[in-house]
């Protein structure tokens, strides 16, 4: 990553924070241009989809981090969040399972237990 790349992702990363995720989009053009086979660039670039709810493209940025790191809890957790949302539930169950065992933080049992409470539900 050049200088001006790495400056770039540092914007986006801060514009996340300030839950900017079209903003950050916008800066991240220039880093996914110059370094977008990087797991860490694609898990920021899913995670802004998600919070503009481009939900394709996030799935298949989390889907990237993945392949290239199959072990990564929060990639899992956030794309299990994306098949969520796209009403994708028993997908959606079989991530969110995976990060659990991975990484059993409260915010991933929660959000388990929200993919449970919805498919014996039944919707």
């Amino acid at each position: 990553m050049t200088d001006g790349t790495f400056e770039a992702f540092r914007k986006a990363e801060a514009l996340m924070a300030q839950r900017r995720p079209l903003d950050a989009l916008r800066e991240l053009k220039q880093v996914l241009d110059e370094a977008g086979e990087a797991p860490s660039v694609q898990l920021l670039a899913g995670r802004a989809y998600l919070g503009s709810a481009q939900l394709n493209r996030a799935e298949e940025a989390f889907r990237k981090v993945l392949d290239l790191d199959p072990s990564d809890h929060y990639a899992r957790f956030a794309l299990g969040k994306t098949l969520q949302r796209q009403g994708r539930l028993p997908e959606s169950l079989a991530q969110l399972r995976m990060a659990v065992a991975m990484h059993p933080s409260p915010e991933y049992q929660e959000a388990l237990g929200e993919v449970k409470a919805r498919l014996a539900l039944g919707n």
